[in-house]
């Protein structure tokens, strides 16, 4: 499930997955977190593409460019445009004079959290890994654990809220789990 909401302090709207799960989320925007209950909802569906579009309606509504909205393409078929659009990632690498593999590798490396020159896991990371590794961990639970491995309480904490913010983490009842 899916659901379009707006925040009550900066109107700004965002897609919001799975809206009953979670007592609370927080505005991309402007940070502030918001019962979910209270959040209006616009739109609710099943269907992510059809969520995404209708924020996309919403928003041309919202600063009066509803005309000009009718005539672009569906939010789906954008996203497909724009990967077809203009050369692909290794044709822009090696036209710069670098060697794409190099590049995709290192890529790699930073995604799945390997510090190049010593090898060791970033914090973010770590939090995930607590996270996944543990059976819906509280905050303190979370923090504890990332401190055993090297992460600051306080940025444990703060890097937590970051995951949250971002979507990747959805807490329910003060249990956390990873999306």
């Amino acid at each position: 499930m899916y659901a379009v909401v707006g925040c009550t302090d900066c109107a700004n709207m965002w897609l919001l997955s799975n809206p009953g799960e979670s007592k609370t989320a927080t505005c991309p925007r402007c940070g502030r977190r918001n019962q979910t209950k209270k959040l209006r909802r616009f739109f609710e569906s099943e269907d992510r593409d059809a969520a995404r579009q209708a924020r996309s309606a919403l928003l041309a509504k919202k600063h009066g460019d509803s005309e000009a909205f009718a005539d672009v393409a569906h939010v789906s078929e954008l996203g497909q445009q724009v990967e077809d659009a203009g050369i692909d990632d290794r044709e822009y690498l090696e036209g710069a004079g670098l060697d794409a593999d190099e590049v995709f590798e290192a890529g790699a490396k930073a995604k799945h959290g390997q510090n190049s020159a010593s090898g060791s896991t970033d914090r973010l990371t770590i939090v995930r890994e607590v996270i996944r590794d543990s059976d819906r961990p509280t905050e303190d639970e979370i923090v504890a654990a990332a401190g055993e491995r090297g992460v600051p309480e306080e940025r444990a904490r703060d890097l937590l809220d970051k995951l949250r913010r971002r979507g990747e983490v959805s807490e329910s009842r003060g249990r956390h789990r990873l999306l």
